[in-house]
């Protein structure tokens, strides 16, 4: 069948349908490819299932993205300066990030001025600051076995991001992209099987050499260094979901997080009007419709959906309007012949007495 009313609702399954009939509504549910969710239109469509309450399981934090300004007049921190002074020329960034149980961790990156050096700054990465000890940062370019929790970023004369060099001396390369690599003590994880406690390894992405668009830069402004992105979240539950123009239908997790569960599927035909009524406002295909084309909406000539929206009406008021006139003469006129055979009984019994 197909139908113009959008009026859809959730069956106990979770399935799509029209709440008034029963009937499941037809479209394409998504699957995932490598890590993200794709929609296969040109397959047959099927039921709709919307599995509100179903979990989105915790992702760790891969890759934390950092972006701003560092101020180029931050004054440098010299040998025996005071609380004061220290606490002016530090800049200090933080973030929050998870671990593969969901947990909550904070990302912290404090950036100070190299003395001598005009467009270098020395940054020292921590997670969970007030358990350092145990947490055990560690972050290098490639690798953080063996090194420190600490790097050197430097910027050209324009303010643009050039290089970085970690504890050990390694130095990143001279275009693209500069990706660190960060990695902690997760806090009651099962060891290796060597007894090692478990760690935690993501990417700081500090953008793109040269670049002035989310990356990290060094001009006269204030500084508002901070990480702006980071992928990781704890678990959730699917709460509600969405409906948009093209008919994809998005799932909100109460962990903040939006997947895409499937698309309804538009069907059009060559000669829409030649559609046979079945009730319940659907309709049937005939030899004068055509055979259905089906699709996603807005491609091939058909049209788009608008959610939260009731359709205006689409029949002609003035043939309306006739047939009202024509059914209320109908019942005057049956009034009328009521009214005349009750006169002439009363009359018939007038006679008798």
């Amino acid at each position: 069948f197909y139908t113009r009313n959008g009026v859809f609702g959730l069956d106990r399954d979770g399935t799509l349908v029209n709440p008034a009939n029963g009937m499941r509504v037809q479209g394409w549910m998504a699957r995932d490819l490598n890590g993200e969710q794709i929609v296969q239109t040109a397959a047959t469509p099927t039921d709709l299932v919307i599995p509100v309450g179903s979990k989105d399981p915790a992702r760790e934090t891969s890759n934390v993205l950092f972006a701003c300004n560092l101020n180029k007049n931050t004054p440098e921190i010299i040998e025996g300066a005071s609380e004061a002074d220290i606490a002016k020329g530090t800049w200090g960034t933080e973030q929050k990030i998870y671990d593969s149980f969901g947990n909550e961790h904070l990302l912290s990156v404090s950036f100070r001025r190299v003395p001598g050096n005009p467009n270098a700054w020395q940054a020292t990465v921590n997670v969970d600051e007030g358990n350092a000890d145990f947490t055990q940062t560690r972050i290098g370019l490639g690798t953080t076995d063996g090194v420190q929790n600490t790097f050197i970023v430097e910027f050209d004369n324009m303010g643009t991001l050039r290089s970085v060099t970690d504890s050990s001396g390694n130095v990143s390369n001279t275009e693209g992209e500069i990706v660190l690599q960060a990695s902690y003590t997760v806090p009651e994880a099962e060891a290796d099987e060597n007894g090692n406690p478990a760690r935690h390894t993501f990417n700081i992405n500090l953008g793109t050499i040269g670049s002035m668009k989310n990356t990290i830069t060094q001009s006269a402004s204030k500084s508002t260094t901070k990480a702006y992105s980071q992928d990781g979240y704890t678990l959730g539950y699917l709460d509600n979901f969405k409906i948009d123009s093209t008919g994809t239908i998005t799932g909100v997790y109460s962990n903040g997080t939006n997947r895409v569960i499937g698309q309804i599927a538009m069907a059009t035909f060559a000669n829409d009007r030649g559609l046979e009524k079945a009730g319940d406002n659907t309709y049937v295909e005939t030899n004068n419709s055509g055979q259905a084309n089906i699709g996603e909406s807005g491609v091939a000539g058909k049209g788009t959906l608008l959610a939260g929206a009731l359709e205006m009406s689409n029949v002609d008021l003035s043939e309306q309007m006739t047939d009202m006139i024509v059914t209320q003469r109908g019942f005057q006129s049956n009034a009328k012949t009521i009214q005349t055979a009750d006169t002439l009984l009363e009359t018939v019994l007038s006679l008798k007495r």
